[in-house]
């Protein structure tokens, strides 16, 4: 499943992650490019939903603004999502508090080589190897020395 986002020029699949405060993951999602960003978001969020019940709040980027919110809402949990939004007077790039986290998470994901071009045939793949290198990221901090 493949597609192409003419918006950011992204030719293939898009990843969709939930991380905790620590950049953890809770749910990965892997599409096709050519799925909106709010439609993606909508993916992860069911997945959100069949777990997980004492998350409160969720922070996410101003590109899941607009009707996300009020659908996050009408999903009948607890939940509060909260978009982190840049400043208007703000030039060039800026790291935004809340942000970061996932976007530091990505990073880790970037340096496993197997994450730097889509290998896999299958979406439930790409996850699943997501899911390998962050246990295999986990172990290593756990190593003592």
């Amino acid at each position: 499943m493949r597609g192409y986002d003419a918006g950011k020029k992204i030719n293939g699949r898009k990843r969709h992650l939930v991380v905790d405060t620590l950049g953890l993951i809770l749910v990965v999602v892997v599409h096709a490019a050519s799925i909106q960003d709010r439609d993606g978001a909508k993916l992860v969020l069911q997945r959100l939903v069949q777990g997980w019940v004492r998350l409160r709040l969720i922070w996410a980027d101003g590109g899941y603004a607009g009707q996300l919110v009020q659908w996050v809402k009408a999903l009948g949990r607890r939940w509060t999502l909260e978009i982190v939004k840049r400043g208007d007077d703000m030039v060039g790039f800026k790291v935004l508090p809340k942000r970061w986290i996932v976007e530091r998470t990505f990073g880790w994901l970037g340096r496993y080589r197997r994450h730097s071009k889509d290998y896999e045939a299958l979406t439930d793949s790409s996850e699943s190897m997501i899911r390998i290198s962050m246990i295999n990221l986990m172990l290593h901090r756990l190593k003592p020395g």
